[in-house]
């Protein structure tokens, strides 16, 4: 199975619609998805339909060894979609078990011993960085990062980078990453100099793509329906196969594509 993690410290970049979108995409293609969302928001909980605040078991229950990673994963309606839900206790597990030992591996653990029922993961992190996200990146085989066209979310990408850069010398190897330009809009000259900026500063750790606006991923997440199921000829859904079909072919590369130390 491989996973691939959703992340950026900065709220409202796209992080849910790409991971949503892509494993929808994944579903589409006839692959086995399993959607992990570990933000205390909920927003992919929700989104399927489910209660963050109202719900049992979930994400929090794997870390207290309290249900196994089995019980918690619900089928979705759509083929080939499944998720572990998020619950809003979650926001606690810092508190409660951020100094114990081995937290840091609880998703890693719970996955692997799902890992032959799905073919793919896709984990929606939250945007601060703490026991889940650290988890996250524990876990996955390749890391998106969204990072919306506009100047103050192309700087606050430089929080990302360093957070990353902390977590590759604890590690001591690399994480491989891919930053995805989001929200772009062809009409904004603001949007062509961020993207330009973003080109310029992360070079070959960019994507060559974008997302662009479309209105249509917000009447999706309404109706609960994955845009990429509801609506794949959309052209943002045209635009995040482009993408998946980037990942891949990074995928055929290598069993774990490697990348450079994040080091500005």
């Amino acid at each position: 199975m491989k996973v691939w993690a959703v992340a950026n410290q900065k709220g409202g970049v796209g992080k849910t619609t790409t991971a949503i979108t892509i494993g929808g995409t994944l579903s589409m293609r006839g692959k086995r998805v399993l959607l992990v969302d570990l933000d205390p928001h909920g927003s992919m909980t929700s989104y399927f339909g489910q209660d963050p605040d109202d719900l049992e078991p979930t994400v929090y229950d794997l870390f207290h060894k309290t249900a196994s990673p089995e019980q918690v994963v619900i089928k979705s309606k759509y083929d080939n979609l499944s998720f572990l839900p998020a619950s809003s206790a979650m926001a606690t597990l810092d508190r409660q078990l951020g100094t114990n030992g081995g937290m840091g591996l609880v998703i890693k653990k719970s996955l692997a011993s799902i890992s032959d029922q799905y073919d793919y993961a896709i984990i929606d992190c939250p945007p601060v960085l703490g026991l889940l996200m650290v988890n996250a990146l524990a876990s996955c085989n390749h890391l998106l990062v969204p990072v919306q066209t506009e100047f103050l979310a192309a700087k606050g990408l430089e929080r990302m980078v360093n957070t990353l850069n902390m977590i590759i010398k604890a590690r001591k190897q690399p994480i491989s990453y891919t930053i995805v330009p989001t929200f772009f809009d062809q009409r904004l000259r603001a949007s062509h100099d961020t993207l330009k900026l973003l080109k310029a500063t992360y070079n070959t750790k960019i994507w060559n793509g974008v997302i662009p606006i479309d209105t249509l991923f917000r009447e999706a997440s309404r109706r609960g329906v994955p845009l990429s199921i509801a609506r794949p000829s959309s052209r943002g859904c045209r635009a995040y196969a482009h993408l998946l079909d980037y990942l891949l072919s990074l995928d055929s590369q290598s069993t774990e594509a490697k990348a450079p130390d994040l080091i500005l």
